[in-house]
């Protein structure tokens, strides 16, 4: 068991930005720690993800302006209980026994700071997602 949560740690990129002090709360600690890398390590399945979204959507999404795509984004996150189930679906799918035994104690705070985080991140590749 414990080979196996390490080698599900060390897949993860380190984000050397990234530094975790005494003073920060659990849930923010849990987000450097855990949830960024993750996200991180995920990117390119959470991109392809959205982009199946979009296409399923029938939405003109190549025709929307770059302001209504993030308003687009900004709605699927704030309505759409599904994707994001979905997407936290993808990154609670790589946590360790442990780190999940931390999420469901902050199971709230990590939930909005990991929408928060995926939102962001897609919203950063409006370019990628309009090929």
């Amino acid at each position: 068991m414990e080979n196996m949560k390490n080698n599900q740690t060390k897949l993860r990129p380190e984000i050397q930005s990234l530094k975790i002090t005494e003073s920060m709360s659990e849930e923010e600690k849990f987000q450097n720690k855990v949830l960024r890398p993750v996200i991180k390590m995920k990117h390119e399945i959470l991109i392809a993800h959205f982009k199946n979204y979009v296409a399923l959507s029938k939405r003109p999404w190549k025709e929307l302006s770059d302001s209504r795509k993030i308003n687009f984004i900004e709605n699927i996150f704030s309505r759409d209980l599904s994707f994001r189930n979905e997407v936290r679906g993808l990154v609670i799918g790589q946590f360790t026994l442990e780190e999940y035994s931390q999420y469901a104690k902050i199971l709230r705070g990590s939930n909005k700071r990991m929408n928060n985080i995926i939102k962001e991140r897609i919203m950063s590749h409006l370019d990628i997602l309009s090929q």
